[in-house]
């Protein structure tokens, strides 16, 4: 008689690299803890902003977090790179975390016009999102301030999707030298939609303390602005979501929604882990803890097409009318067909 050994089976499945940013939602994938059926990951932790650059450019992973605005332009352009998944790692306010010279006269945000204002990247979601709430709710006009990108050509995520800034734009490249940091210090720039010191191959700038107490938030404290601003939207910006790249997905077209369910179950067992139901979130995820009072005991991780449409409708007219994309683009081309009902 045959005999079975004993122990586990091996595992079989296909074996796909994978990239994510560090953080409660994809800690459990990162870990091995969670995987799509089907499937081995080799799994790589990266900052967002290297990994952005790295796919863009190299297409390194078979699946990673990527840039809404990036993956935007992808549809725009009719590349067909990527096949995305309405699975959002990232949810947070991100005018709240503009910054300014404390000497800039900038007491408002109607202040930034005429200013000069640094940007890691034009194109990143974040400054999308930054500047539409500029626009809508303060009159900033993008063409009545003067830009300063941190990011050169070879690192910038705009090297790989060909994004240009539309004309009326001011853009100007900070020297290699130089970083937002070291210009907001010298007093050359006045503000910076966003600050990003953290160890990776394409930011630059220095921690913020070391700034010598030269800038302050623009909205301060920024809880208050975003309690404002969630209870007047509904929204929390998404600016990552999930893709897959489209050559690997047309082969196999399970992947789709397979490694959908599992961001689903790492979700869960995140709940788990903190011995609560998938609700009340609190005690949960201390890492989304600002926006919880405006949302209640809403899922931090709100995925699916269907319930987040209008935020992201939002975000595809911010981007048209900001010149990243040359057209409005639906919400729905971004994402995988099999996923529209999700």
């Amino acid at each position: 008689m045959p005999t079975h050994p004993s122990g586990p089976r091996p595992r079989t499945g296909l074996d796909l690299s994978l990239a994510l940013n560090p953080g409660p939602l994809t800690r459990p994938l990162l870990d091995g803890d969670i995987t799509a059926e089907g499937v081995r990951w080799a799994a790589t932790a990266l900052h967002p902003s290297e990994m952005f650059w790295r796919q863009l450019r190299f297409g390194d992973f078979d699946v990673s977090e990527m840039s809404l605005s990036s993956l935007l332009q992808d549809v725009d352009r009719g590349t067909g790179d990527w096949v995305g998944l309405p699975v959002f790692t990232t949810r947070q306010i991100c005018h709240t975390d503009i910054i300014v010279r404390t000497d800039a006269g900038v007491d408002t945000p109607a202040d930034l016009t005429g200013k000069r204002v640094g940007v890691p990247e034009y194109q990143q979601t974040s400054a999308v999102w930054s500047r539409g709430v500029l626009a809508d709710e303060h009159g900033v006009d993008p063409r009545g301030v003067s830009w300063f990108m941190e990011r050169g050509a070879g690192q910038s995520h705009a090297g790989g999707t060909g994004f240009r800034p539309p004309d009326g734009v001011q853009v100007t490249p900070v020297p290699a030298s130089e970083s937002i940091g070291s210009l907001l210090a010298a007093g050359e720039l006045d503000a910076s939609l966003l600050y990003l010191s953290d160890d990776n191959l394409i930011d630059r700038s220095p921690a913020q303390d070391r700034l010598g107490g030269r800038v302050r938030r623009l909205f301060d404290p920024p809880a208050a602005e975003r309690v404002r601003y969630t209870r007047a939207t509904g929204f929390r910006h998404a600016t990552h979501c999930v893709v897959i790249k489209s050559e690997l997905a047309a082969r196999h077209p399970w992947l789709v929604l397979n490694i959908y369910a599992a961001f689903e179950r790492a979700k869960r067992l995140v709940a788990r882990r903190a011995c609560t139901a998938i609700e009340p979130w609190e005690p949960v995820v201390p890492a989304v803890a600002g926006l919880l009072p405006a949302v209640g005991t809403a899922d931090p991780w709100p995925g699916g097409l269907l319930s987040q449409a209008p935020m992201l409708a939002t975000l595809c007219r911010y981007a048209h009318e900001q010149g990243i994309t040359r057209r409005l683009v639906d919400p729905a081309e971004l994402f995988a067909a099999q996923t529209h009902d999700l």
